[in-house]
């Protein structure tokens, strides 16, 4: 008989681990913000996006996977998997926005895009300069990092909802991507088993 995962237990989980995951990506996204404005190194400031934003943030999910299933009963389907993940991942989601973009980029930091361009701008004429590179693509590479920013500092309503809805899609394919990785089916598990003996 196959093992079935409580489903009132799979949400309270996917919504505890949720938290912890938009907190501890707040946190993450706080410390690399710092980070670069501390630092005038071009090699830092190209590395640590993808430290705090990809490298730990996923190591930290495939903790959490691990601890998730367990939590569930050691066990669970590829729906059961995905249903739990999207639910872990769209409250990070929101717990991010909540903490990140409303009270940290609004109320704590409101000139955070403007610091971060102002210490990347910086660093990358320091670097260039000092490679002696010609003040022509000095100003060209500026030019698109203040074309970078500009995009950034557009917020409508309209592209909001935008980002929201893709921001959706996004997880959505995220969490299936995890779960096919994680499911764990007891009927298989004990199947092959059977057969081994």
């Amino acid at each position: 008989m196959a093992f079935e995962v409580d489903k009132k237990r799979l949400r309270v989980t996917g919504i505890v681990f949720g938290l912890l995951l938009g907190v501890a990506l707040t946190v993450l996204s706080i410390i690399s913000f710092y980070i670069i404005l501390s630092t005038s190194s071009v090699v830092v400031i190209s590395s640590i996006p993808f430290i705090f934003s990809v490298l730990i943030p996923v190591l930290l999910v495939v903790v959490l996977c691990f601890n998730f299933r367990k939590r569930v009963g050691g066990f669970w389907i590829m729906r059961e998997a995905a249903t739990g993940i999207f639910i872990m991942f769209f409250m990070a989601f929101i717990t991010q926005f909540i903490l990140r973009d409303q009270l940290f980029a609004k109320v704590i930091e409101p000139h955070m895009i403007e610091k971060t361009q102002t210490a990347m701008t910086h660093s990358v004429s320091k670097f260039l300069t000092e490679n002696k590179t010609s003040p022509d693509i000095i100003k060209k590479k500026l030019d698109e990092i203040q074309s970078e920013f500009d995009v950034q500092k557009e917020t409508t309503i309209r592209k909001q909802i935008q980002g929201l809805g893709i921001s959706i899609i996004f997880i959505f394919v995220l969490a299936i991507i995890f779960a096919a990785f994680f499911k764990k089916d007891s009927y298989a598990t004990n199947a092959g088993n059977n057969a081994t003996v």
